[in-house]
């Protein structure tokens, strides 16, 4: 599976912050999700996060599922050494190049990226999710633990409360309860997907953890692989 576009990685921060801002002008934040069934990726990293340095190694999976009924049809992953710093609002060029090796490695082209990370719920619009999802023009959303930036109020404690995250006087996500009594995930488009087209689908495939199945999974798999890399096939 090949990216629809591409661009240098080798870049300068400065250049990384002027790249994310042409992306971001390619995002679309519109659509609903892919009809069922349809296979939904999710994407997950281990090594490159807060605390990691130049030359760490970091392992991208991709773990991709027929929905409905949540049957792994494919998972593929890759190790890379980290060429660029550890830097806030940056990480899609950190972590990009292992994605996308991990994803030339797929034999199933999926319909829909699920990412562990910001959509457009970010700086300058174009977190992880949004990043991938204009380089493989496929709708994308992303899932984050933790809010970047916005303001919201408290979802209700019951599943399926949720509330709007807002950016400057506009609605960059939903902060969706999966769980009752849980923390709350982080949700935002990345591309080809509304807000509320990408919180339904986050929490349609959550159905008995925090995280939805395929992030979950592939956020297993990747700590595995790093924690082991005799396991890796």
């Amino acid at each position: 599976m090949e990216p629809r576009l591409e661009h240098r990685w080798d870049l300068t921060p400065a250049e990384a912050f002027a790249l994310q801002r042409e992306l971001a002008a390619l995002v679309r934040p519109i659509g609903d999700p892919p009809p069922l069934p349809c296979l939904v990726a999710g994407c997950d990293a281990a090594g490159g996060g807060r605390g990691s340095r130049l030359g760490d190694e970091i392992v991208a999976g991709v773990v991709v599922l027929r929905i409905p009924g949540f049957e792994i049809v494919d998972c593929a992953h890759a190790a890379a050494q980290a060429r660029f710093p550890y830097i806030p609002g940056l990480l899609g060029f950190r972590e990009g190049p292992a994605y996308l090796e991990a994803f030339a490695r797929l034999r199933a082209r999926p319909d829909l990226l699920l990412c562990d990370g910001q959509g457009i719920a970010h700086p300058r619009g174009l977190g992880l999710a949004a990043h991938l999802g204009v380089l493989f023009d496929l709708p994308s959303a992303g899932v984050a633990k933790s809010r970047l930036i916005g303001e919201h109020r408290d979802p209700g404690a019951q599943r399926g409360c949720s509330a709007r995250l807002v950016h400057q006087g506009r609605c960059v996500g939903r902060v969706v309860r999966t769980r009752t009594g849980v923390r709350p995930l982080f949700v935002s488009p990345g591309h080809r997907l509304t807000v509320e087209a990408a919180a339904r689908v986050v929490l349609s495939l959550a159905t008995r953890f925090r995280l939805p199945e395929p992030t979950r999974l592939a956020d297993r798999w990747v700590a595995r692989l790093r924690r082991d890399p005799c396991s890796r096939p």
